[in-house]
């Protein structure tokens, strides 16, 4: 999962509210202290920002443990998914597999990959 997508994804679901803006990625407390804080907005509908953290509940030790979290999840049994879904036929040709050798044959089809990647 992409540094970026990975943070977005722990902050929002650490408090869901939240808006802000950053260049590139944040993988340290270092980058994380550079985040503008969306604060409100200016007459003219401009971002009010600051790069003092507004979020008490949001320290980088949290923020950074949910990316993990979110990691590990994402290698786990994601990673066996998306192994599968690359080397599955795809759906025109495991249909065209049932329609001509019937649902026995898919399955064992199917199981040549399933078993390269057990869960």
């Amino acid at each position: 999962m992409e540094n970026f997508i990975k943070f977005l994804k722990a902050i929002k679901s650490l408090k869901s509210d939240v808006e802000f803006s950053h260049q590139g990625d944040i993988t340290t407390e270092a980058e994380f202290d550079k985040v503008n804080w969306i604060t409100g907005a200016d007459a003219n509908n401009t971002a009010i920002t600051t790069t003092t953290n507004p979020h008490p509940e949001l320290t980088w030790t949290k923020v950074n443990n949910k990316m993990i979290e979110l990691q590990t999840a994402y290698d786990g049994i994601g990673l066996i998914q998306r192994k599968r879904a690359k080397e599955y036929p795809s759906i025109a040709n495991q249909l065209d597999e049932i329609y001509h050798n019937g649902i026995d044959s898919w399955k064992s089809m199917i199981k040549v990959t399933k078993d390269k990647y057990p869960k």
